[in-house]
């Protein structure tokens, strides 16, 4: 690749990553408002909707209340290293990677930094979504769930990743 050619794929590649950045924002504000919305409008009064209620309750763990006896500081400073781990991904595969992986990473990104900024104010994640069946969880939950499943189906699936890598080395 050329030195003009560089020049203008590195601009369409920071772009990209601004956009996927920005996409991961707008999630995890999305997440924070209903979180705000709900610690005002749930407490008491749970609304009935059928296979889905919203229900107000909140998590001191992580998923599944796994480590809920564990101190505060010690799941905000894990997830916040996680958080970090997968930002970092995002920046450095997406320049190469087929647009599903980044609009996956996004919502898995979008997702741990609304519950980390959540769990950071009161060492406790505010969940609003509840089936009955399964335990209450939040939408920055079903950010990280469907994330990860699309990144999971795109590893099996061969996305093309591997074959752009090669390629971007080969120039």
């Amino acid at each position: 690749m050329s030195t003009a050619e560089l020049v203008p794929a590195r601009r369409g590649a920071l772009r990209r990553r601004t956009g996927l950045l920005v996409l991961a924002a707008v999630l995890a504000g999305t997440d924070l408002a209903i979180k705000t919305w709900a610690e005002q409008a749930l407490p008491g009064a749970p609304i009935e909707g059928g296979p889905l209620d919203l229900q107000l309750a909140f998590n001191p763990g992580v998923a599944f209340s796994f480590a809920s006896d564990a101190p505060a500081w010690v799941v905000v400073t894990l997830t916040g290293l996680i958080t970090a781990a997968v930002a970092v991904a995002l920046w450095r595969t997406v320049a190469t990677s087929p647009r599903l992986w980044g609009i996956a990473l996004a919502a898995i990104l979008g997702g741990a930094a609304a519950n980390l900024a959540d769990r950071a104010r009161d060492g406790v994640v505010t969940d609003y979504l509840h089936t009955g069946w399964w335990p209450t969880f939040n939408l920055a939950d079903a950010f990280i769930v469907l994330g990860g499943i699309t990144c999971v189906a795109l590893s099996f699936l061969g996305s093309g990743h591997e074959e752009a890598q090669r390629s971007a080395d080969q120039h």
